[in-house]
């Protein structure tokens, strides 16, 4: 049996403690290990069918502030802007293909290529380099986590999917009345692996063609 056809991921995480595992949202986590915290909300597996309001997630963080072991901070725009230039690091060095960037307030979205190394493994390497830029520039102290270990990946299986997710991500700033995102590490998407050139009987040209 054939493995899934992927092209590109769609690699999301949050920075530390702004999507906790009782999160009213819902989340992926099955467990609350901070006892303080379970008693604060109820554990639902999964994103929530029926979202909540925005004040009840508010409410939510308000009281679950206390109760974290690091404080839990917003970034600023001048922060944006040095997780971006972590961020380009670990793609420069790691050799990724980034088409989609998004640093938000309290998350990350990006849309990267097909690589070596799986998804996990992307955004571990991401979150070091980010999160060694914040602190050497003094933005967090060394002892603070800044990102939620790991995050969420979707699987984009063709390029109809990958112009979808990148236009969804790069409409995510102006959403909360930031400026749209311009980043060096941005590689413009061209359609890969069907861009201009490419050989019709690669083994992913053969398999989009199959899959339509």
């Amino acid at each position: 049996m054939q493995k899934p056809l992927v092209i590109a991921y769609h690699l999301v995480w949050t920075a530390y403690g702004w999507w906790l595992p009782n999160d009213p949202r819902g989340s992926e986590s099955k467990i609350v290990r901070n006892p303080p915290l379970a008693k604060i909300g109820n554990l639902h597996y999964g994103r929530k069918m029926h979202q909540p309001a925005r004040r009840e997630v508010r409410a939510f963080y308000d009281r679950a502030k206390p109760l974290l072991r690091h404080a839990l901070l917003k970034f600023t725009p001048d922060e944006v802007a040095t997780a971006a230039s972590g961020l380009a690091h670990a793609i420069t060095k790691h050799n990724y293909t980034c088409y989609a960037c998004a640093i938000m307030p309290d998350h990350v979205h990006l849309v990267i290529r097909k690589h070596k190394h799986t998804a996990e493994e992307m955004i571990e390497n991401l979150q070091t380099l980010s999160r060694e830029r914040l602190v050497a520039e003094g933005f967090r102290d060394p002892g603070h986590p800044i990102w939620t270990v790991g995050g969420w990946k979707g699987f984009l299986d063709r390029p109809s999917a990958v112009r979808r997710v990148v236009a969804y991500v790069e409409k995510n700033p102006s959403e909360i009345g930031r400026p749209l995102q311009c980043w060096p590490l941005v590689t413009e998407y061209n359609n890969w692996p069907l861009h201009p050139g490419h050989s019709p009987n690669s083994p992913y040209a053969r398999r989009l063609r199959g899959a339509r």
